[in-house]
């Protein structure tokens, strides 16, 4: 038994990952909600919410904005209008740079509150091409 002292049960381990990923999921949600009103929240669960355009925009459908998504290894943040203008992520920090993915994903494993503030500005600079290139 002496070599056990100090360590954590597994379901301890399970319990604490779940509560990053809440955490990080509500705060990553956050960084959208003042979006809400001039787009439309296509889902709003536990594990996904997603934002999309209004207007039918893009060959006659809405189009994606952004989204949070819970998965089993991280929370992804996906902005699409990244996609569109990849200049939007120029300066960005290095940190911010380490957890993306492709070329609009950001994945985390707890909350950040640094990187969630530099992800609401790009976020910002996002929302304002969608509205400069009339797709809201």
């Amino acid at each position: 038994m002496s070599g056990s002292r100090g360590a954590r049960p597994a379901s301890e381990g399970v319990r604490d990952r779940a509560d990053d990923f809440a955490k990080a999921f509500y705060g990553l949600k956050l960084v959208f909600a003042k979006y809400e009103k001039h787009l439309h929240v296509n889902a709003d669960t536990r594990e996904k919410y997603y934002l999309e355009t209004r207007a039918h925009s893009y060959q006659g459908k809405p189009l994606f904005f952004g989204a949070v998504i819970r998965g089993r290894a991280d929370v992804s943040f996906h902005l699409m209008p990244l996609y569109w203008e990849p200049s939007l992520a120029k300066g960005i920090s290095a940190n911010l740079k380490n957890r993306m993915q492709g070329k609009s994903c950001f994945n985390f494993l707890g909350p950040d509150a640094a990187l969630f503030r530099e992800l609401a500005q790009l976020t910002g600079r996002g929302f304002a091409l969608y509205k400069r290139k009339n797709l809201l």
